[in-house]
């Protein structure tokens, strides 16, 4: 039981970590990372503040998860982690809406600073993504319907969630043209928090967490 508790006091430590570091990629202004463009776009250009906007985006993949487990293809453990997203979305989104309501404001002067706010995001991302994997307690929404669109369609997860990706940030692109007539959320920051929050994430766990043998 006690085990359990730690678990989840670390999963939701993690997830407090990937909510700042979201918020500090978007203060960069050099774009967000692909999960959240599309929620940053909903943000910019409606009454939502990026966390509401958030959890509607979750609460739609969650709804895209049961529709891919249709025919039998889930079994009860599957729709109860499906379930046990909603609750935990709720949080991240509150999460996602007091660092920005923290670091809103910040507005790095110069393009070296924006830099530096982006990877230091991109480093936040990565700590708080290994700890939710080495919690285990529960998928979120966005890697759980990469999961079972994989399994839905037989392809691998990898390639999978690179489309995924890309899907989002075109409906990011498009609706941000539609809605106010530009790109927003969507720069060079976008290509490299989704290249190197992976390359970070790999790097933590076989260089620092593997050697030390932390679970």
């Amino acid at each position: 039981m006690k085990e359990l508790a730690v678990r989840y006091a670390a999963f939701t430590f993690g997830l407090y970590l990937l909510g700042l570091a979201i918020s500090l990629i978007v203060v960069s202004s050099l774009g967000t990372t692909p999960i959240s463009s599309l929620n940053y776009v909903i943000s910019l250009n409606t009454p939502l503040s990026l966390g509401m906007a958030t959890f509607a985006f979750n609460m739609v993949i969650i709804l895209i998860q049961f529709w891919l487990l249709r025919g039998g293809l889930g079994s009860k453990k599957d729709y109860l982690e499906i379930l046990m997203q909603i609750p935990f979305s709720l949080l991240f989104s509150v999460f996602i809406d007091i660092n920005m309501s923290m670091v809103g404001s910040l507005h790095p002067s110069g393009y070296l600073w924006r830099v530096g706010v982006l990877l230091l995001g991109c480093l936040v991302q990565a700590v708080a993504v290994v700890i939710e994997l080495r919690s285990n307690v529960v998928i979120m929404s966005a890697e759980g319907v990469v999961k079972y669109a994989s399994r839905r369609y037989n392809q691998e997860f990898g390639k999978m969630k690179v489309r995924f990706d890309v899907v989002l940030v075109l409906l990011a692109v498009g609706c941000s043209l539609a809605m106010s007539g530009h790109i927003d959320g969507v720069r060079e920051g976008t290509v490299i928090a989704a290249v190197l929050t992976g390359t970070l994430v790999s790097f933590i766990v076989t260089r620092i967490v593997n050697p030390l043998h932390l679970r």
